[in-house]
């Protein structure tokens, strides 16, 4: 693939991810569209950046990667869906590296969404 070609792909999969970021946390901050930002290819830090006055809303650092490479780790979210009816989850670990947990995007905001709109009910700030 070439560089140009690579680039589109991954600045799709980092719009991709910021416009669910503020489709998901809607309502928690102002002006979205302009405090989270997708970085520019090649450039250092987080692929999708939250401004210092939205970070607490999502306080995780992002890094995305649209590459074929992974396919064994798709394989791996086929192979938890065949399991049962509940929705995959893939536990990775490389000697010396601690482990990693892959879940479908979307799951995972949803879940993350019922947690704040838990936390919030419940008086909480995000921590």
């Amino acid at each position: 693939m070439k560089t140009k070609s690579a680039k589109a792909k991954g600045r799709k999969l980092q719009d991709w991810v910021k416009e669910k970021l503020i489709e998901y946390i809607g309502d928690l901050g102002e002006n979205l569209e302009e405090n989270i930002t997708t970085a520019v290819m090649g450039a250092s830090g987080a692929d999708v950046k939250f401004s210092p006055q939205t970070q607490h809303l999502f306080p995780y650092s992002i890094e995305c990667k649209n590459q074929e490479k992974y396919s064994s780790i798709y394989n791996a979210m086929d192979q938890a869906s065949n399991h049962s009816r509940f929705p995959p989850i893939v536990f990775l670990k490389m000697n010396r590296r601690k482990p990693v947990v892959v879940i479908d995007a979307e799951e995972f905001l949803d879940t993350w969404a019922c947690l704040m709109t838990l936390e919030m009910d419940n008086g909480g700030a995000t921590k």
